[in-house]
Parts: C-alpha cells; structure tokens; sequence
C-alpha cells in the first residue's frame, strides 16, 4: 500500500524493518526449499542439547523459522506494532540487543524447563529404554514415526522436536511496550474492545503459566519459551533503568 510514495517498510524504524523481511525470506526459503525435499528446520530450528541434531547457532537462528503461515503472521505483526515503537525510542542498536537477548533467553529457558522434563520422564524408565531413544530417537522422528511405548515416546519428542518462531522475542517486546507504555490500548484478534498493554501482559503471563504446566497432549506452543522471553525482557529493562538514571524514555506515557 502506498502513502505518498512511501511503503510501509520505508516508513518502519531500520531494525524493525529488516526484522520483517529476513523472517520473511527465511520463511519463504523454507517452503520453496522444503518442496525440494530440503528441511531447513533440521538446521535452523532449535533442538534440546542432547539431540544429534543440535547446533549452538540455533539459539539465534530458530527465532527467524516458524512453523506456519498463522505463526508467522501474529509474530510479525507483534513485531510490526510494538517493536517499531520501542524501536524508534531506544534507536537500533539497544532495540536489536533487546530482540536478541530475550530471544535467546527465552531459547535458554525453553531448554531448562525441557530438562526438568526429561528427568521426570526418566525416572521411571530403564536406564536400556533412555539409551535407546538417545542413540536412535531422532532418526525414528526423520522417518515420521514415534515409539509406541509412551514414555520412550514422550521422551523421544523432548529431546528430538525442533522449537521455531521469534515468539520469546515478541513476548519479550510486549513487557517492554508494557513497562513503556502501560495505558497504550492494544487490540486482540477477534476481540474488538481494546485492553490497556499492563492488563494484557497481566493476561499473557496467566496463560503462559497456566498452559505451560498443565502441558495438555498435542499442545506444541512453548509456553515457557514466551514467559522466558518476558523475564529476560524484564532483566534487561532493569539493567538499562540502573545504568540510564538520567534518561527520561521511561517515563513516556500514553
């Protein structure tokens, strides 16, 4: 859409704006690649340290692959809406910190939360079943197969299913547009009464604490991931808050 002819794009601060296009591209990449029998998710996804398919790079590089179409939109948008705003306050180099600290934090928490797991799944299975599913697991998953014992099957899954999508990194946005700009109105999908972003985070991390334990079959979300990307997003606002006494960007208030 042009607007005295500017896009969009040309109007959105750098970061933000070369965020959207290389989550795009990479997107893209992935289907057009993927039809050819070549998986990106098998490189870029993030992977739990144990499995053979892990990579330290992928701490970085699962924040730009998402799973479906549905995915990519609402991140992109969260990023489109909130991250150009906190973008244009805090200039590009604290806004891509920001976006990447709590990206990888909530990478580092998603990968806690999955150990805590897999303890707790291995602490009723014979120490022969947990060697089977680390030596031989993901390739049964390559195959599009799982075990049919169902602790050698969950297990199989914490360690060999790939987590994707910038949501850590977006949640992370979200507190910090909150702590910003706490009456800012923000509009839900669906919903058209608008709620202020302090009572929408509020909601967020409800959700994100209540699905993330109740852990119910078939849900792939990472909740914990978005929760992990909210409290490093915390960490980082306070650590600027104490370093930047002087500074008054804090204080702007819709």
């Amino acid at each position: 859409m042009l607007n005295n002819g500017h896009n969009f794009l040309s109007m959105l601060p750098a970061a933000t704006k070369n965020l959207l296009i290389i989550n795009v591209l990479v997107w893209l990449a992935y289907l057009v690649l993927l039809r050819s029998g070549i998986d990106l998710g098998r490189w870029l996804a993030l992977y739990y340290p144990a499995s053979p398919n892990f990579a330290i790079y992928q701490l970085v590089s699962y924040m730009f692959m998402h799973g479906s179409w549905a995915h990519i939109i609402f991140n992109m948008l969260g990023l489109y809406m909130l991250g150009s705003a906190l973008n244009q306050v805090w200039g590009t180099k604290r806004f891509l910190i920001f976006y990447f600290v709590t990206g990888i934090g909530a990478a580092l928490i998603h990968i806690l939360v999955t150990f805590i797991r897999i303890q707790i799944v291995q602490a009723d299975m014979p120490p022969e079943m947990i060697q089977i599913v680390y030596t031989e697991g993901a390739s049964v998953l390559n195959r599009g197969m799982n075990y049919t014992n169902e602790a050698m099957g969950s297990l199989n899954l914490l360690i060999n299913r790939p987590t994707v999508g910038a949501s850590g990194a977006i949640f992370g946005i979200l507190i910090a547009f909150a702590v910003l700009f706490p009456n800012a109105p923000l509009y839900l999908m669906f919903i058209p009464v608008p709620i202020k972003a302090k009572y929408l985070v509020i909601v967020l991390v409800v959700a994100s604490l209540f699905f993330g334990f109740a852990n119910f079959p078939g849900d792939r979300i990472a909740h914990f991931a978005h929760l992990g990307g909210m409290i490093f997003g915390i960490l980082m606002i306070l650590y600027w808050r104490k370093k930047d006494k002087n500074r008054t960007y804090y204080e702007h208030y819709y």
